[in-house]
């Protein structure tokens, strides 16, 4: 089961956070988000199906593949009982175990400043962002 996100890089993506990364609906980013890599999401949790919140929150292994022109990365984390998904704007990848009605997974692999530093540059400039989620079962 897989849900798919398309959201918009900005310049002022630096993707640096060391704990998080995050995409939103919201359509500007500060210079301080330094753990947003897109905007103008086209979707939020809000969007998700009952049917799929239950899967994320039993999930073993959660899988985000980013993608953008062609070049991809891919963040592993895990679900929990508690997930709450109900944030109307917000995706919110952890790599604690911090959970809040922002947070897609927790004990990920990966933080914004892991991305690949090519995506990295090419969100910077804007370009799209497909965001898929992939529930491994």
């Amino acid at each position: 089961m897989e849900f798919i996100i398309k959201a918009k890089g900005h310049k002022n993506v630096s993707a640096t956070h060391k704990t998080t990364l995050e995409i939103t609906k919201e359509n500007y980013l500060t210079p301080t988000g330094h753990c947003i890599i897109g905007i103008e999401a086209d979707k939020s949790m809000a969007d998700f199906s009952e049917e799929f919140k239950e899967k994320l929150r039993n999930a073993k292994k959660i899988i985000v593949e980013i993608e953008v022109e062609g070049i991809k990365d891919t963040i592993i984390g895990e679900g929990h009982k508690d997930l709450i998904l109900n944030h109307p704007t917000d995706i919110v990848i952890r790599k604690s175990n911090y959970i809040c009605p922002r947070t897609l997974m927790i004990n990920a692999n990966k933080s914004a400043k892991d991305i690949n530093r090519e995506i990295v540059k090419k969100l910077k400039e804007g370009k799209e962002l497909i965001f898929k989620i992939k529930i491994e079962e």
